[in-house]
């Protein structure tokens, strides 16, 4: 006889914690084998294909796609040792009615096969028993788990006497500052997403268990919240005030969840604002000799080079002068690390997003190396088929946002880094040389910088050598 094993979201490393489904590669009744991916999701660093660690047939899949999921929730259920597939809730391909709590009650067994990062090895776990809800409006297909920290119930006083005539008690909203009873984390972020206070909800689970079903009708009427919310039973010590509820004019507009790639971005960016006193330098420079140079490289036959990648080259040669921006601040230690190596950044902008790659070892590379390494790692963003190696470990980072037709920019730090140089549009202007107005080819460059780590005088100076490095090339013949 076939025995149903679930496979769990594992742990993709980095500090991750959730992921969300993209594309389902099996269906259900598919016959899988072992580390064969079942499923491509998207997480905060990259898009991934997940393996399974069992070989059989598949009997339910949990979550659409679209779907966000914790790390360590179901993904689907594998029949392992017979041929017909096993029935299982969900087991026609759509999640089970409250799929969010299945996570509680996973079924574990040894396998054989590569172990995967996240998977474990433990032996088999003791099999959860299912409780039967007691609230008949709960599907007895839901695998629920009594909270570990119920909310508590405040001794009730005398009913009214209307209330005794009532056909069954209802499910009472949680008053005060006690524990919300709901255990899914994806019930606590749909909530927290829409701006609804979990303790304006009945719950309709055991013991006013807080489900899936029980958000999403508050947020189906908005209006009603409140009077839902009101307790069944009246008690001795006043209730505290209710958190207002979103304004209705609020809740018309659109709303774009913050996961995913954006989500990463916005903390990040969130943080290094929160964290790094950052300061800003710019400054105009003459890149006409720089074109020159370039065109003249690529005249010569052999593989050509990008303007990035010159400016890269640049980039290392000021950090090898003002190694104090080539580092990061340890705030438990109270100590700034200076880094040996040059690993550079370089922001790309993608159809999921922003995203910085990370060209390793960049002191080391040439030219032609820095082009092709660029190329590459450009291209694998395009197609959304970076790896997490591919976008960590970023020492200092360049940006290119002069791509998008504009001259200067403050640029945020990408946090833990120190610094980052960004790079305006080159157009022809006005500009004096040797003595005389003439039309040159004219960049604008910006340096912001952590003040933690140096203070004016050295950015001021890391950013006047990258200047005259661009208006005199030949200046990086010093450093050979």
């Amino acid at each position: 006889m076939a025995q149903v094993l679930e496979f769990k979201l594992p742990d993709l490393g980095e500090g991750l914690t959730e992921a969300e489904i993209v594309r389902w590669l099996v269906a259900v009744g598919d016959v899988v084998a072992v580390d064969q991916p079942v499923v491509e999701v998207e997480t905060a660093k990259a898009m991934v294909e997940v393996p399974c660690p069992y070989g059989g047939v598949v009997t339910a899949r949990y979550g659409e796609e679209g779907t966000e999921l914790p790390v360590g929730a179901p993904l689907l259920t594998v029949a392992v040792g017979g041929t017909e597939p096993t029935e299982a809730p969900g087991s026609d391909g759509t999640p089970a009615p409250d799929a969010e709590t299945a996570a509680d009650t996973a079924v574990s067994s040894e396998y054989s096969g590569n172990v995967l990062v996240g998977y474990g090895t433990a032996g088999p776990a003791a099999r959860r028993r299912r409780v039967r809800p007691a609230n008949p409006a709960v599907p007895r297909t839901s695998a629920v788990r009594t909270p570990v920290a119920p909310a508590p119930v405040a001794p009730a006083p005398a009913r009214a006497s209307a209330s005794a005539a009532a056909p069954a008690p209802l499910p009472v909203a949680v008053a005060g500052h006690g524990p919300v009873p709901v255990i899914s984390p994806l019930v606590r972020k749909l909530a927290r997403d829409q701006g609804l206070d979990l303790r304006e909800v009945r719950g309709s689970g055991p013991e006013g268990l807080i489900l899936r079903v029980d958000v999403e009708r508050a947020l189906a009427a908005p209006e009603d919240t409140a009077a839902a919310a009101a307790p069944a039973v009246v008690t001795a010590t006043p209730a505290p005030a209710a958190v207002p509820a979103v304004p209705a004019a609020a809740r018309a507009g659109e709303r774009i969840p913050l996961r995913g790639v954006r989500g990463a971005v916005a903390e990040k960016l969130s943080r290094s604002r929160t964290e790094i006193p950052d300061a800003t330098c710019w400054v105009d420079a003459d890149a006409t000799e720089l074109m020159g140079a370039r065109t003249a490289m690529n005249a010569a036959g052999g593989p050509k080079i990008s303007l990035l990648a010159l400016f890269a080259r640049i980039c290392v040669h000021a950090l090898a002068r003002f190694p104090e921006l080539n580092s990061t601040v340890d705030t438990a230690a109270r100590e700034i690390v200076r880094l040996p190596d040059v690993h550079l950044g370089f922001a790309a902008q993608t159809p999921r997003g922003l995203v910085v790659p990370v060209v390793k070892d960049a002191g080391s590379r040439s030219a032609e190396s820095l082009t092709a390494e660029f190329a590459r790692l450009t291209g694998a963003a395009r197609d959304s088929a970076l790896t997490l190696a591919d976008l960590t470990g970023g020492t200092f980072t360049l940006n290119n946002y002069g791509v998008f037709g504009v001259d200067g920019s403050t640029p945020i730090i990408n946090h833990p880094e120190a610094a980052m140089l960004g790079v305006g549009r080159i157009v022809p202007k006005p500009w004096v040389h040797r003595g005389e107005l003439a039309v040159r080819q004219v960049v604008q460059l910006s340096l912001t910088f952590d003040h933690r780590v140096c203070d004016g005088g050295t950015a001021g100076g890391f950013l006047r050598y990258v200047a005259d490095c661009v208006e005199q090339p030949a200046v990086l013949l010093r450093t050979l």
